[in-house]
């Protein structure tokens, strides 16, 4: 067929890149070459609009033990030999045309890229968006990638420890699916994704080629339209129980003699792993297609070089020890294929029964290489406006403050998740150190060592929506809020970018704030970014959904006895506030759900306070003077308070100080203003706690006692706890049920 430039624009390929491309080559690309152009050219796998930017982030230092983005996800030092290996990736666009398998793949591609270094998987984590709760589409999509996750990581046998949902009207169209997975190993046995050695064979592993999710990367750098159904083919199938054959084939290669690199077969399957695994290594490779197994007859070269099938691998033996290779897969009853071998001429050859079918220098195709960079246009958005124009002296202040707890409470970002978590084993593995009691991070032991792991997911893109650069900082902030309330020290980020379509400009602009506060709150807590993933083109037909962020983050606990629960622990305990109490109601959920305000400033935030809090509250922890931590996020101090009282049924009985004069009562019960954490002390470690707050001059307030059960404030009785929690944890499976 003749290759043209509106062939090149059918793949998604501008005019300006088909150019380039011919440059490149010196000649016009044949179909299977311009194939493969589009899909590493695509925004999901070169990153072209958004790498000058990720460049900014802090990307080395701290514990890292390889650079950022050098290899399938980042490996940090835990000490005594060991290291942690962990990543966050997105599903959305699969997720929201076949939401079951799209989440199911989506949690099965993430553990690939652990276990392909050569770590065993320990935790999942999981950071999901969708549109209102009441609606049926939601309720769909929500049903089916909850099970997704669940089916794929209960079969595959990785608990599902931590995560958040949000339910906001932007994401209706377009659900954001993140799935992050932690891992550990000896540090010294880690597999890199590098292909060398000319004449060594390469190796095609795992389950077989078939048709699904052909042309997956170039479809998830794509708007979402009415026609996107036709695209369901890009969806891939999973299957765990094969991934988990292919987990400990590739974990029992580690200790043999045999294996020079490996890499998983995900966006843009085989040739993805073929080039980026030639480029690293200024290698080639000489394929034969033809010994690709394959579920399906007959498939072309360009649907088995752009097939994402899952739970595939590619591997570099080297030469003289396929043997081993073989036996191991062998006894695992997998599929081993030797399909080529490396090559020194830097260029990927791929035949077919003999006849070449594609010829490109693999340096090319890759990020860093020849994939093209861009640096967009962009300008503060028009919505600013109203954001800026915003007054909190409009708004009347509350009267009932039960009523409105009661109604916060009850919505379904505040809510319990419980409806979803229980559909997903947090127990496989017996790891997870946080089913006993729980912490503001998800507690995972590192077995082999004498370490705990804190891990969390966070971002409240509503704060970034009203601020992305203020709103980016907030989500690294919080996350290491989260771990630090846990006892752990914040070591590490990595983070999936999720944005509408880059080419708006004010989408841009988004982005460009929101790297930017991200990597500023990175270098204050001295967490680099270790990789992670952009997903852009996340739209909706009335613009683009949320920015939203999200931060995956993992702390160390060199003490398991350093961990923290943010539970009440027993009566007669006393309750601090610490941390400044502003008069703030901005973004909160009160302010956007109660009172129906869409546009207002992102909450009160200020890094240098933030950091000081977070050294105080790690401090006191360490010296045993607290009982409880729990930091103060959406809906404010009240659902601190109450989410403290829920595991152990024990209730409170606090007032607002009289000296909060200019502090009205939704800022000072439901603001979300940051850097505060609500502390619990027994009476013979106050004095102890008091003088240490004004040693460290950090702001603080004695709100009241734990009670036995009874909810008491400002002396009004609430009635018993128990009631409290029962609204809590049955809000989100009433709104389902009721429409059903």
């Amino acid at each position: 067929m003749e290759i043209t430039t509106k062939t090149a624009q059918q793949l998604r390929l501008t005019e300006e890149e088909f150019e380039l491309i011919k440059q490149k080559l010196g000649r016009t690309p044949n179909f299977t070459e311009l194939c493969a152009f589009s899909a590493m050219w695509s925004e999901h796998c070169s990153y072209k609009n958004s790498i000058k930017w990720l460049k900014t982030l802090p990307r080395s230092g701290g514990r890292m033990l390889v650079a950022a983005g050098e290899e399938n996800a980042g490996l940090m030092d835990m000490g005594n030999g060991y290291g942690v290996v962990f990543k966050i990736e997105s599903h959305n666009h699969p997720s929201a045309l076949e939401p079951f398998q799209g989440a199911a793949t989506g949690v099965g591609g993430i553990q690939r890229d652990i276990f392909t270094m050569g770590a065993r998987p320990i935790a999942s984590l999981n950071s999901l968006r969708f549109g209102n709760l009441q609606d049926k589409k939601t309720q769909h999509l929500l049903s089916g990638v909850v099970h997704g996750i669940g089916h794929y990581g209960n079969c595959f046998g990785v608990p599902t420890v931590a995560g958040e949902v949000y339910f906001e009207n932007c994401y209706h169209t377009n659900p954001l699916v993140n799935a992050m997975s932690v891992g550990i190993m000896k540090s010294d046995k880690m597999i890199s994704a590098t292909a060398k050695g000319k004449g060594n064979p390469v190796f095609f592993v795992g389950s077989a080629t078939g048709k699904d999710g052909i042309g997956g990367a170039s479809f998830a750098s794509a708007d979402i339209t009415n026609e996107s159904v036709q695209e369901l083919p890009a969806v891939q199938v999973g299957d765990p129980f094969q991934e988990k054959k292919l987990l400990e084939a590739c974990l029992e290669l580690l200790y043999t003699d045999a294996i020079i690199g490996m890499q998983d077969m995900g966006a843009a399957g085989i040739i993805c792993s073929t080039a980026e695994m030639s480029a690293k290594g200024n290698v080639g490779m000489k394929i034969d297609l033809e010994k690709v197994p394959t579920r399906q007859k007959d498939m072309k070269a360009w649907e088995l070089l752009l097939s994402e099938s899952q739970e595939r691998m590619l591997i570099v033996v080297e030469k003289g020890k396929e043997q081993k290779v073989l036996d191991i897969f062998n006894k695992w009853d997998l599929s081993a294929s030797n399909i080529g071998e490396v090559t020194d001429d830097g260029l990927l050859s791929f035949y077919m029964n003999g006849h070449l079918e594609a010829q490109i220098p693999a340096y090319e195709l890759v990020l860093g290489g020849g994939a093209p960079q861009y640096a967009r246009e962009y300008k503060e958005p028009k919505y600013f406006e109203k954001i800026n124009a915003f007054d909190s002296n409009t708004i009347e202040d509350i009267t009932d403050i039960k009523q409105v707890a009661e109604q916060l409470i009850q919505l379904p970002n505040i809510a319990s998740k419980r409806w979803i978590y229980t559909q997903y084993d947090s127990m496989v593995g017996a790891a997870n150190a946080s089913t006993n009691a729980p912490s503001d991070a998800a507690i995972v032991v590192a077995k082999g060592t004498d370490k705990a792991l804190a891990v969390t997911v966070d971002c409240n893109s509503r704060y970034v929506f009203a601020n992305p650069y203020i709103g980016a900082m907030i989500a690294v902030a919080e996350a290491a809020r989260n771990i630090v309330c846990s006892g752990g020290e914040p070591i590490g980020v990595t983070n999936c970018l999720n944005f509408g379509n880059p080419y708006d400009p004010e989408v841009y602009y988004q982005f460009v704030k929101a790297v930017t506060g991200m990597g500023d709150a990175c270098k204050k807590f001295n967490t680099p970014v270790t990789g992670g993933n952009v997903s852009f083109y996340n739209q909706n037909p009335d613009g683009a959904v949320y920015p939203t962020p999200t931060i995956g983050m993992v702390g160390i606990l060199d003490d398991i006895d350093n961990k923290m629960t943010l539970n009440f622990k027993q009566e007669g305990d006393i309750i601090f506030l610490i941390g400044e109490q502003k008069n703030d109601i901005a973004s909160s959920e009160y302010l956007h759900k109660i009172k129906g305000v869409e546009f207002s400033p992102a909450p009160y935030f200020d890094l240098e306070e933030e950091y000081n809090v977070q050294q105080f509250i790690a401090s006191i922890i360490k010296e045993k003077i607290i009982q409880s931590a729990h930091d103060i996020s959406e809906g404010g101090l009240m659902i601190t308070l109450l989410e403290k009282g829920f595991y152990n049924n024990l209730g409170f009985s606090v007032t607002k100080n009289p000296s909060f004069v200019g502090v009205g009562e939704a800022a000072f019960w439901f603001g979300e203003s940051q850097s505060r954490v609500v502390v619990t002390v027994s009476k013979t470690k106050v004095e102890k706690l008091q003088t240490k707050l004004n040693e460290a001059n950090i702001s603080f307030t004695e709100l009241g006692t734990v009670t036995n059960g009874e909810i008491k404030v400002n002396d009004e009785s609430w009635g018993n706890i128990e009631k409290w929690k029962e609204k809590y944890d049955t809000a989100i499976e009433k709104i389902i049920n009721a429409n059903n």
